[in-house]
């Protein structure tokens, strides 16, 4: 940890990280609700399908990829939160298949009640993440908020030919996770004091690993979806994908990796209400075998926050594109398959 300050971060929120978004089913019925937005043909990835990150065409040879990501503290830390949210910020430009390039923060701060030596550290440590990213920080906004909030507006470019969304996987793509989930779970229990402190230091390092590797790589293969895990979890990003691209998706339970002792606190009361949300949204849009349990079932659906990219890739270059990524370090794993099966539907087996 990089600072002495005495001070439990997640003690001063109700939810952590990801987490605190709005269900993806309230969510649903607020935006069914708005206008439809005015057409843009230069509009190549607006609200349609869920995706990370909007695309804007400038030219035949550039568009602009923009997303934004905040949200109250994950972890205790100040400049590991600050790490984390950078970190959780940057991913949409990857999942996309963009370079990020500039950044904005996003500050809310009980700037009367905590030391601002706390918001020094946070801010500290969400640049440290833009500089290894390579991204500039050019600005940002701040206002005194009795709950800390911290996050990024995100800017970056991409070939409009080579944009990748979550609506494109193919029946015969294989799917590849590159990162162990569970963090939703194991961040609640920081909060409940459960984890040790080499047990916090492991999932802090898998929410500050950028997809910078992972999003380099894949570059060379035929990627046909990609998006980012996180606050609607492993299923809940997957069902997007499946509903984008007209497919179905089958999911690999015991191939899926896990951050150590997840099912252990998860049975311990340590489920956090955004993963609980996210299966009660996926209420017919999955099915699960019968000899899951409740717990392993809210494990998939895992409220995760700066978690890896689902990567839909060509069914004959997985093997290839997972020993590349295992090579380079990343934790992936390939954990499904694409189907012309049940459009828009998940089968775990």
């Amino acid at each position: 940890m990089s600072t002495n300050q005495p001070i439990k971060l997640t003690s001063l929120s109700s939810k952590g990280g990801c987490g605190c978004k709005i269900g993806p089913a309230d969510l649903a019925q607020v935006l069914r609700s708005l206008p439809p937005a005015v057409p843009n043909p230069s509009l190549l990835v607006g609200l349609d399908t869920s995706d990370d990150a909007g695309v804007y065409k400038l030219t035949d040879e550039l568009a602009l990829v923009q997303t934004v990501d905040f949200f109250t503290p994950i972890v205790d830390d100040p400049y590991d939160f600050g790490q984390v949210a950078a970190t959780n910020a940057i991913s949409d430009i990857y999942a996309m298949g963009g370079k990020p390039l500039t950044a904005l923060n996003i500050v809310a701060f009980p700037i009367h009640t905590l030391e601002k030596s706390v918001l020094t550290e946070i801010l500290r440590g969400a640049g440290d993440k833009l500089k290894e990213a390579g991204v500039t920080l050019v600005g940002g906004h701040s206002i005194d908020d009795k709950e800390p909030k911290f996050g990024l507006a995100v800017t970056g470019l991409v070939h409009p030919d080579r944009v990748r969304t979550n609506a494109g996987a193919k029946p015969g793509d294989r799917l590849i996770l590159t990162k162990p989930i569970g963090v939703g779970i194991l961040t609640t229990s920081i909060k409940k004091d459960l984890l040790s402190p080499e047990e916090v230091a492991r999932v802090t390092s898998v929410m500050t690993t950028l997809n910078k590797t992972a999003a380099e790589i894949m570059e060379d293969y035929e990627v046909h979806a990609c998006t980012d895990v996180t606050g609607f979890g492993l299923l809940g990003h997957a069902s997007e994908m499946a509903k984008g691209s007209g497919t179905g998706i089958v999911i690999y339970q015991d191939q899926v990796p896990f951050l150590p002792r997840v099912r252990e606190l998860a049975e311990s009361g340590s489920v956090p209400g955004g993963t609980k949300n996210n299966f009660a949204h996926l209420e017919g849009s999955v099915t699960f075998p019968d000899d899951l349990d409740q717990i392993g079932q809210w494990m998939l659906c895992d409220a995760v926050t700066s978690g890896g990219l689902l990567i839909a890739v060509n069914g004959d270059q997985a093997d290839r594109l997972l020993k590349q990524l295992v090579d380079a370090g990343v934790e992936a794993a390939l954990i499904g398959e694409v189907t012309a099966d049940q459009p828009g539907h998940i089968q775990v087996k």
